[in-house]
């Protein structure tokens, strides 16, 4: 995504819904540029457009919480996905880094499996011709569009993989946690049959709390955040030997207001 529409999404965020003429001003493009940029954004489902006007996506809407943020949890995506190779198999759970990462995988290698309980992230990436997903089976959560239940364990069992990257909800001193107790039950049913479970992260979803435990500190691998994070959650990664990658404060220009 071209950074400007990064920009524009973040702006559509923070106001909820502007006009065109507004949205060009502040960018310091053309009107057609912008309405280009919308159709490419709308198609993608991170916004809606009305005559004149974009529209934020509903607060309750998956697809808010990816365009909320969306330059840095791409940025965390595009770290993460180099440690995978072409040819690599790997599990992905659901969530917003999560599925930028599959992405970043479907765009940028080559002949890689990725296995999920995602439906959203399945239908995000199906679009892309190098797209090779195995979409887990279970029960189906329409809110968090998850696949979940006994039934998951079960088919997780046929594969076995090195990597597992998830994204969770929030964190505490005891782990990492998810709001949803049958996803945190599916995501651990999945680790069980990877080598290691990596997780991707704003910062500011770290330092908030949620209300299941999903993997414990000594469970992860690493971690992939941003500079967000707050000091006291880094002490506790790194008094627990939890190797955490931080990326820098991301590279602005000036947007006008």
């Amino acid at each position: 995504m071209h950074i400007r529409q990064t920009k524009l999404l973040d702006i559509v965020n923070r106001e909820q819904k502007i006009s065109v003429t507004e949205l060009a001003h502040r960018l310091g493009v053309s009107e057609v540029t912008i309405r280009k940029d919308l159709t490419s954004l709308e198609q993608k489902g991170l916004l809606h457009r009305e005559h004149g006007f974009a529209v934020m996506s509903a607060t309750d809407d998956v697809l808010h919480q990816l365009s909320f943020n969306y330059e840095r949890k791409q940025r965390i995506a595009v770290m993460a996905a180099k440690t995978i190779k072409s040819g690599e198999t790997v599990m992905l759970g659901d969530g917003a880094c999560c599925t930028l990462l599959a992405e970043e995988i479907v765009l940028h290698k080559s002949d890689v499996t990725i296995i999920t309980n995602s439906a959203f992230l399945a239908s995000f990436v199906r679009k892309y011709p190098n797209a090779h997903v195995i979409l887990l089976g279970g029960e189906y959560q329409n809110d968090a569009q998850v696949l979940v239940g006994p039934l998951i364990k079960d088919y997780a069992a046929r594969f076995s993989v090195d990597k597992l990257f998830v994204s969770p909800d929030g964190f505490n001193e005891k782990g990492f946690m998810v709001a949803d107790l049958m996803r945190s039950e599916a995501i651990r049913a999945i680790a069980e049959n990877a080598g290691n479970v990596i997780v991707l992260a704003e910062g500011a979803t770290l330092n908030r709390k949620s209300h299941v435990l999903a993997f414990s500190l000594e469970e992860v691998a690493c971690v992939y955040t941003d500079d967000l994070l707050e000091r006291e959650v880094l002490t506790l990664l790194e008094e627990h030997e939890v190797p955490t990658e931080v990326l820098p404060p991301p590279l602005t220009t000036a947007v006008r207001n």
